[in-house]
């Protein structure tokens, strides 16, 4: 029973899942690689970010509540889109 959970969970069995991220993250890599992305200089550009906002102060609170209201008035609207198109084909 815990095990249908689980698959379910997964969206498939774990086996076909880790083979599917594998092939994603060969993908993603590939292009990442392909625009002169590295993992480094991604995780350096996150550490910027977090030390911009604390040098910039509270402005730079108003500016990532800018950014995260303009992606949540994107990304919501489409995650209950998605939501209702599940439900209805259940």
């Amino acid at each position: 029973m815990s095990n249908d959970r689980f698959n379910r969970f997964l969206g498939d069995s774990p086996s076909r899942v880790l083979i599917r991220l594998i092939f994603l993250s060969l993908i993603v890599g590939i292009i990442l690689a392909s625009l002169d992305f590295s993992p480094l200089g991604l995780v350096y550009a996150v550490q910027d970010f977090f030390v911009r906002i604390w040098n910039m102060g509270f402005a730079a609170i108003e500016r990532f509540g800018s950014y995260f209201f303009l992606g949540a008035i994107v990304v919501v609207p489409l995650w209950v889109l998605s939501r209702l198109m599940n439900w209805r084909g259940r």
